[in-house]
């Protein structure tokens, strides 16, 4: 029921509305006929007034370009009578200043400036112009004489009531940059006045202590003279203003930094502690001072500012860098006089050197690590100038004992000298491993953090001369790119030349008896018996004949060999593989087991005794076919032994052992395919006939 007493209601409403809608119709219709005949009849008014209008300026049109005319031409009147006017008030002006000026009146005399110049700026077609414009600039001239004294006066004494006065003037006048000079130029002169104060009343006192001093007392006239600048100069920056104030005083103060960090330094003998010191007083003060430019300009510190202000700090430290490898060369080298390890007993100097090898290595570390800490890393080129002649001088103390092991070196077998070579060459081959391990760490520091930076600000801008810079960047670029694979080239070369030298040494150590056993070789007498015994005949067998005594003498030398070599090749020697693998290429193409190395060296060994064993051989003047068959015999024997070493005898001396076999008869026949040398020497000795 309520369901359709809605609906009802719903009906009854809208048979309503549509009732007042279909009424109100006509109305509409009427109001919008009428509405479309007011909008013809004005349309139809605006067409008549278009003409008319259309009419008038074809009729008005000349007198109106007249009446413009006429405008222009009384504009031009005005302007020229108001110049007449303004021509005659600076000539009155002009006339008042000269009075004004005797009585020194400053504020009066800014006043009459303010009309002089409103007159020069409606005067500006005159013909005189510049004329008037030069004697205004004059007059300021003779105001700012005149004022001269009293503003320095007031700026001296910090009174900034006054200096406003000066201020307010000096502005309305357009030259405010003139008062700022005068300001920038007491404020230099209070301060460089202050800094001699210190020197004269603490001249006890050491200079790291006097440049405390001054940098306190810089930020000290931070503050007040920060605050005292917004007071007074309220249109300019009062911070910009004290920096460049700072930056003239920082690079004019007199005595210089620079004299007063020379004579510390010829006075202490630890010179880069005091350069240490030196750089973090002045890191200290630009970390404060930093601090108070960010408050300063509440975190928007102008980058060229701050670069030129830090730039000025720094720049006393600049020619201590440039000279960074002098006072590190000679840091290092009276430390490595402490490591001094020759003495009289040359296995003392031998253990010694091979002590010292960790000293040294520390030392070059602490060398790497000073020069990050006293240079921020800017003196790496200095650094590395010190290291090569530190370690030249550490190679020096190898070079004595070499020399001296060689006045030692005998002609017969002395097992004691050829160890304490493998023990020297061992020594040097750690110093060789060690260098090159350094040599990574140096080159890690140059790509990882060579560019330090303070506050965005790399120290080699703060720290280095435009010559020393490109030294710098030229290092880092050689190592960033790959283009200098070793900054320690030429200390690596240098002990590779050692380890070669001592290498030859212990070479020819081992090799000097077996030259002395083979000496008898191309002596006659040696052979002389051969010649007249019938035991030798050439009817008995070859295994009848018995190796002489030098050739025996000479294969059990070779036989002990490799126990003496055993204690240094035959267990895991990083140091002994190092220096032999930088010696010869043979070292480097050996495998890696524990006797391929002492293989090697036994092979260099055999191939000198060959040689040497050919060389005598080639020496002889006469040979019987016995003694001839006796050589050959020896030469077997040689075979045999080096055979039992793993090793082979020379393909010469096995060419010479075939041509002492070969009977005379069957000489020319049999010798063919054998070095024509050794084939024509051989039948020269044993006296062959040629065909």
């Amino acid at each position: 029921m309520k369901l359709q007493l809605y609906v009802q209601q719903v009906n009854n409403a809208l048979e309503e509305t549509s009732q007042e809608v279909l009424q109100s119709l006509p109305k509409i219709l009427r109001n919008t006929r009428q509405l479309q005949d007011e909008a013809a009849a004005l349309q139809q008014k605006m067409g008549l007034v278009h003409e008319e209008i259309t009419r008038i300026e074809s009729e008005t049109g000349k007198s109106i370009n007249a009446i413009e005319k006429l405008d222009n031409i009384k504009h031009q009147l005005e302007i020229a009578k108001q110049g007449l006017h303004e021509s005659d008030n600076w000539a009155i002006l002009v006339n008042d200043l000269e009075d004004m000026f005797d009585n020194k009146n400053i504020e009066q005399i800014s006043r009459k400036f303010l009309g002089m110049q409103q007159s020069l700026k409606l005067l500006v077609n005159v013909g005189d112009y510049e004329e008037r414009k030069m004697q205004l600039e004059g007059l300021k001239n003779r105001l700012e004489a005149i004022a001269s004294p009293l503003i320095v006066q007031a700026f001296t004494s910090n009174n900034s009531e006054q200096s406003k006065v000066y201020v307010e003037i000096f502005s309305s006048i357009e030259r405010l940059p003139q008062l700022m000079k005068y300001y920038h130029k007491c404020q230099k002169e209070a301060l460089l006045k202050k800094w001699r104060i210190i020197l004269e009343k603490d001249q006890d006192e050491c200079v790291t202590y006097w440049m405390h001093s001054f940098y306190d007392l810089l930020i000290s006239n931070w503050h007040t003279q920060n605050k005292w600048c917004n007071q007074v100069f309220t249109d300019q920056l009062a911070s910009e203003v004290l920096i460049d104030i700072y930056i003239d005083v920082l690079t004019s103060i007199d005595p210089s930094f620079n004299d007063c960090i020379d004579a510390a330094l010829k006075q202490v003998n630890d010179k880069l502690n005091l350069l240490l010191e030196v750089k973090q007083t002045m890191l200290q003060f630009c970390n404060s001072l930093n601090n108070l430019m960010k408050q300063t300009f509440q975190g928007k510190v102008d980058s060229n500012k701050t670069l030129l202000l830090l730039q000025a700090v720094f720049k006393p430290f600049v020619v201590y860098v440039g000279k960074y490898a002098a006072y590190e060369q000679a840091y290092l080298l009276k430390k490595l006089s402490t490591v001094n390890c020759m003495q009289e007993e040359l296995s003392d100097t031998v253990q010694n050197l091979g002590l010292s090898v960790t000293s040294v290595m520390d030392i070059a570390r602490e060398a790497k690590h000073r020069t990050a800490s006293v240079t921020e890393n800017c003196g790496y080129c200095g650094l590395l100038i010190a290291l090569r002649a530190f370690f030249s001088g550490y190679a020096d103390q190898y070079r004595l004992a070499l020399r001296q092991i060689e006045r030692n070196k005998k002609n017969v077998e002395d097992w004691s000298t050829f160890q304490l070579c493998l023990t020297l060459l061992q020594n040097t081959g750690d110093v060789l491993l060690k260098i090159k391990q350094f040599e990574k760490e140096i080159t890690e520091t140059v790509l990882t953090n060579l560019n330090r930076k303070y506050d965005n600000v790399e120290y080699k801008y703060l720290m280095l001369n435009t010559e020393t810079r490109k030294e710098f960047d030229s290092l880092v670029k050689c190592v960033t790119e790959g283009t200098k694979l070793s900054l320690l080239d030429q200390v690596n070369n240098l002990f590779v030349s050692l380890c070669s030298d001592i290498h030859n040494t212990t070479y020819q150590i081992v090799l000097s008896p077996i030259s002395s056993q083979l000496n008898i070789v191309q002596s006659a007498k040696t052979w002389q018996q051969f010649s007249s015994s019938s035991v030798h005949s050439s009817d008995l067998p070859d295994y009848s004949l018995s190796p002489q005594e030098y050739i025996t003498e000479i294969g059990q030398y070779l036989m002990t060999l490799p126990q003496h070599l055993e204690p240094f090749f035959f267990r895991d020697n990083p140091s002994l593989t190092c220096a032999l693998k930088a010696v010869d290429e043979e070292y480097n193409i050996a495998d890696d087991t524990e006797s391929a190395l002492a293989q090697v060296f036994l092979k260099l060994v055999a191939k000198g005794t060959c040689q040497n064993f050919c060389d005598k051989i080639l020496s002889i003047c006469e040979l019987s076919n016995p003694a001839s068959r006796q050589l050959s015999h020896d030469i077997g024997y040689l075979n045999n032994v080096l055979q039992d070493l793993g090793l082979s005898l020379s393909d010469n001396l096995q060419q010479l052992s075939a041509l002492l076999k070969l009977s005379a008869d069957q000489y020319q026949s049999q010798s063919s395919g054998f070095s024509a040398r050794y084939v024509a020497s051989v039948r020269q000795m044993r006296n062959i006939p040629s065909n």
